[in-house]
């Protein structure tokens, strides 16, 4: 499969349009972005907290979704899923309610999470959706180059 047969794929878009939903519920959900009875945020969402949400789940989305269409072969060296991993926790960090992070409390306190943690969140988020295009990219380049083992199919 070539880049173009993976973006008119209707089995690519279907799994990011799932992806990306899940991703909104496990980033979302327990930072407090969406409401819910189990977790009360105490600190206001920001609009930049939204933003990294929403950008952060649609490029893990997408992202995963390649490896939906053409699954990766194990045993050659695929960062991409590990970059993704990376990036899908530290926006979670970017998006969490700072005082809520109980990591973040132990080590700085509520008067550090407020007046130092809290105004890093929107850089700590830029990081994260940095990493995460850059993620997506290199799994791109990865299907446009061809490479046999990270975009052909499971023989069987």
């Amino acid at each position: 499969m070539n880049l173009r047969e993976l973006t008119v794929s209707p089995r690519f878009w279907l799994s990011a349009l799932a992806a990306t939903l899940a991703t909104l519920l496990v980033l979302g959900l327990p930072s407090g972005i969406v409401p819910n009875p189990v977790f009360v945020r105490t600190v206001a969402t920001r609009p930049s907290d939204v933003a990294v949400w929403l950008v952060s789940a649609v490029l893990i989305g997408l992202t995963l979704a390649t490896y939906v269409v053409r699954p990766h072969s194990t045993g050659h060296g695929d960062r991409g899923s590990a970059q993704l991993g990376v990036g899908g926790v530290v926006a979670f960090l970017a998006i969490a309610c700072p005082v809520c992070n109980k990591i973040v409390l132990l080590a700085i306190g509520t008067s550090g999470a407020l007046n130092v943690f809290a105004p890093l969140q929107p850089a700590i988020g830029l990081v994260s959706v940095a990493l995460l295009a850059v993620t997506f990219g290199w799994r791109l380049r990865r299907i446009a180059r061809g490479c046999p083992r990270c975009v052909e199919a499971p023989a069987g």
